[in-house]
């Protein structure tokens, strides 16, 4: 990458900057002028953009690029528009007794930060860019974005359409390779948000560290799916599939592996592959279902398999239409249940993000409690069944970023919910509200009254009488 190059970026960077500054307190008609167009230029371009992910990805359908990327972004910033001036309105707080009484007042003022920089993966590669950007305008910031160089053509119609629509100094888009993003995530933002790999996360923190710059981790992980011996197996079947299957299993929230009763197995099996063969009868041409992204992904998910078959697991290729995949030149892959894994399969510690599905066996839901938390907290968390009391105990004694009760990812669909992992699946979170406040400084606004408030408290020398009745008062059991 050239000094060029990088000091383009920093000139941006510093461009917005300026801008921003120059406009405080820009008026909410703004926000919501920006909200409007981040809308259009999405609505306008969606085949466009639906075609580019279909050509990054080998092959993925219009509607599920619309499902996926456009309306969840629309969804969202639509979601913005309608809540971001009560989202913005001060918050009254009380101030410590007895200060209120003597006419103080407190309050917090939601600001919007300033620059906001966007890291954004291949897989979502529109909506992981847009989604969040509903929170980032409607917080009043401006954006700089760096679109996966996986899906190249999507980076570059983005950075393309985007100038059609926005200003530099309000949203500005830089493509290229992992040089760039490399300079990119050491830039001065003030706030940064990445949605990748949990490796990746790490040296995204450790650049924004050099500058303080305060970073929001979307990653990954392992998301468990407990099947509950009280399951409606049809149905957690058919819901596994489609989860599973979505975008081939290229999804941060797709159900990772399956903890099943032991003596239900052979059930729950039999119902994903039932699940999996009503949704796509046939795979290499069916339009419905999503290539692997790349030669690179497609080979790392054939190396899980074979690594788990050489360590004694039973592979169950879910293939209805007995299709012959050696003799396709693409990188579709059709769902392959693994059964019979131990931990030191590969399939068992590494996201898997692909159509491969472990199912492991449990005696007592305890046991698959217990497995799940000698593990890092996942994303996603899942439970099928009916008995309240299990699945109390189940989200009760474990932690993730989200769960989702009878089904799997829609926990993220839900805009007024905060979406976020906990540990090495990530920190912090966005959607809605919550979105808003992250790319929001609260800032503490306290106005004192006329009265000396802190010699009539004592607070000042000389300290007597005064000083003494408050210190008795407060330190006191």
């Amino acid at each position: 990458m050239s000094d060029t190059e990088i000091a383009r970026m920093q000139a941006v960077l510093e461009k917005q900057r300026t801008a921003f500054t120059a406009a405080m307190p820009e008026p909410l008609s703004v926000r919501r002028d920006r909200i409007d167009r981040a809308i259009a230029l999405l609505i306008d371009h969606k085949d466009a953009f639906a075609k580019a992910v279909s050509a990054d990805f080998g092959h993925r359908s219009t509607e599920q690029t619309l499902m996926t990327d456009i309306m969840p972004s629309v969804s969202a910033l639509k979601h913005a528009r309608k809540h971001f001036e009560a989202w913005s309105r001060a918050e009254k707080r009380k101030p410590t007794f007895p200060l209120g009484w003597l006419g103080a007042r407190a309050n917090v003022v939601y600001q919007p930060k300033g620059v906001v920089g966007v890291i954004a993966p291949w897989n979502f590669p529109v909506g992981m860019v847009m989604v969040p950007m509903a929170g980032i305008l409607a917080a009043g910031n401006r954006a700089m974005v760096k679109p996966s160089e996986f899906t190249e053509r999507v980076a570059d119609l983005m950075a393309e359409m985007v100038p059609q629509y926005f200003a530099e100094d309000e949203i500005a888009v830089f493509t290229g390779g992992v040089e760039v993003g490399t300079a990119f995530s050491k830039l001065p933002f003030d706030h940064m948000i990445f949605t990748g790999a949990t490796s990746v996360g790490k040296h995204i923190m450790r650049a924004a560290a050099d500058n303080l710059v305060p970073v929001t981790l979307e990653l990954g992980g392992k998301s468990p799916t407990f099947v509950g011996r009280s399951a409606n197996k049809a149905q957690a079947g058919e819901r596994i599939a489609l989860g599973k299957m979505l975008n081939a299993g290229q999804i941060c929230l797709a159900p990772d592996y399956l903890l099943v009763a032991k003596d239900q197995e052979n059930e729950v099996i039999e119902s994903i592959t039932r699940g999996a063969s009503a949704m796509y009868p046939t795979l290499l041409q069916n339009d419905d279902y999503t290539s692997v992204v790349n030669g690179r992904n497609y080979e790392r998910l054939q190396g899980y398999l074979a690594d788990a078959k050489d360590k004694g697991a039973e592979l169950i290729e879910v293939n209805p239409g007995g299709e012959d995949f050696s003799a396709s030149n693409g990188n579709k892959m059709p769902l392959t249940i693994v059964r019979g894994v131990t931990d030191d399969m590969k399939v068992m510690q590494e996201e898997i993000f692909g159509p491969v599905l472990p199912v492991m066996t449990y005696d007592s839901i305890d046991q698959a409690i217990d497995y799940v938390n000698a593990h890092d907290r996942p994303l996603g968390l899942y439970y099928f069944g009916q008995d309240k009391a299990e699945e109390a105990k189940v989200l009760g004694r474990t932690i993730s970023g989200g769960a989702t009760v009878n089904d799997v990812v829609f926990h993220n669909a839900m805009e007024d919910l905060p979406f976020g992992g906990v540990g090495p699946s990530g920190m912090g979170n966005y959607h809605g509200a919550d979105g808003f406040k992250t790319f929001s400084h609260a800032r503490a606004v306290y106005r004192q009254p006329k009265l000396d408030v802190a010699k009539l408290a004592g607070l000042k020398p000389p300290y007597g009488k005064s000083t003494h009745a408050t210190l008795a008062r407060e330190l006191k059991k």
